[in-house]
């Protein structure tokens, strides 16, 4: 299955990037271009793509409101959007995920990391920037006293490989920065993370570095 991808970002050269990167992928096709936000609703509403990637910072509606009109609570078809953006503020990402958002990703992210984040929502997953996630997660714990709240006991135990790469999740690491230190390839490091999924009851990789955090010494 062929990923149908919309391009929402007010730059040119950002845009033509993005399309590079994507159209190398083989499950990957670009379907749209848009330099604002509300020609990024109108192209998202009559193509209906898979994932739309949106900048924050857009002319005429910018990438939080374009999210909310397309992903929001009370849409009645939504789509899946990811939001990539330059601004690595708290601000931003708790407004993005509320207005469900599929993902948030800084733009000095990995390709990588941005195929990743598209074929995650795609797939009906959510996943954000490695530094976003570490933030959020010091964040609930603070806010907490520094408990974080305690997370249900795995529905099977994990494997030492499976919690050596779960604690990775957790420190921020990417799938390929996983594989490279671990010696494995990215498709093994996918399998054993969704086989941590699974047995964590987590429904992305948010969710696994939320169960290591913890368990870890307070």
């Amino acid at each position: 299955m062929t990923i149908r991808i919309l391009l929402a970002d007010d730059h040119d050269d950002i845009r033509s990037a993005y399309r590079i990167i994507l159209e190398a992928q083989p499950d990957m096709t670009v379907v749209g271009e848009a330099a604002d936000g509300r020609s990024a609703i109108e192209q998202a509403r009559a193509l209906r793509p898979d994932v739309v990637l949106a900048d924050i910072r857009m002319p005429q509606l910018d990438g939080l409101e374009v999210t909310r009109q397309l992903a929001g609570p009370g849409v009645a078809d939504p789509l899946r959007v990811v939001v990539v953006t330059t601004f690595d503020l708290d601000e931003y990402v708790h407004t993005a995920l509320r207005h469900g958002a599929a993902g948030f990703l800084l733009k000095r992210s990995s390709p990588a990391l941005l195929a990743e984040a598209v074929r995650a929502a795609a797939a009906g997953d959510t996943l954000l920037s490695p530094q976003v996630t570490v933030r959020l997660l010091r964040e609930l714990s603070h806010r907490d006293g520094g408990q974080p709240p305690l997370s249900a006991p795995p529905l099977e135990p994990l494997s030492p490989r499976e919690k050596e790469i779960a604690e990775l999740v957790a420190d921020g690491a990417t799938n390929a920065e996983i594989a490279a230190e671990l010696f494995l390839a990215a498709g093994t490091v996918k399998n054993h993370l969704a086989t941590v999924q699974r047995k964590l009851g987590a429904r992305n990789r948010v969710g696994i570095a939320a169960w290591v955090w913890d368990q870890r010494p307070r």
